[in-house]
């Protein structure tokens, strides 16, 4: 297991004040950071970017998130990637995760969860079917049709109003579905339903 300080985290985002509070939260954790505004400086510097893990916002001008992840791909960089994502971002990094990146935080940060989707990220999270995926397929499986029918559209970044207009219920329906899979799922977050749903392969 990665402890806090083991590796360095590379951290792009295009807003300044983001990035400094990124790094003072992980460099007071021990960690070596390095900021970048873009994620084409990363690239650009990428000789120098070997080892660690990246963290990255998913929507960004230029070369976004996604393309980011997919790009690590296409040259061979096994870098693990945490996406972070506003509310009205979660559909891209829904898709940033199938992508690859192994890592979802939705904003605004905190430090304790900053710092344990670092040492996560630096863990690696496990292959696919694993005991753990299997796990979640099974924790899915046991879901309503319902329910599965509105986490599918909390996947794909659906506000609850039009979760419930998409299935013809009421937006307080919603909530409270919302609630229950939450509970059953045994998740505390929205990002952490994200990871349950990528892993179970939604």
């Amino acid at each position: 297991m990665a402890q806090d300080g083991t590796g360095h985290v590379h951290v792009i985002d295009d807003e300044a004040g983001v990035r400094e509070t990124i790094a003072i939260i992980l460099r007071g954790a021990g960690y070596p950071v390095s900021i970048y505004e873009t994620a084409e400086a990363f690239v650009g510097g990428l000789d120098q970017a070997t080892d660690g893990c990246i963290l990255t916002d998913v929507n960004m001008p230029g070369m976004n998130g996604i393309a980011l992840v997919r790009h690590m791909k296409s040259i061979g960089l096994d870098l693990p990637v945490i996406v972070v994502s506003g509310q009205a971002d979660v559909a891209m990094a829904v898709e940033a995760m199938k992508a690859g990146a192994v890592e979802f935080l939705e904003k605004p940060l905190h430090a304790e969860p900053l710092r344990e989707a670092v040492r996560i990220a630096l863990d690696r999270t496990p292959a696919p079917r694993s005991p753990e995926a299997e796990r979640y397929v099974r924790v899915v499986e046991s879901l309503t049709r319902r329910q599965r029918e509105v986490l599918t559209g909390i996947l794909e970044g659906l506000p609850n109003k039009l979760i419930a207009h998409r299935l013809g219920l009421s937006v307080r329906t919603v909530e409270a579905y919302r609630a229950a899979i939450m509970e059953r799922t045994q998740t505390r977050s929205l990002s952490e339903l994200v990871r349950l749903g990528i892993m179970a392969g939604l």
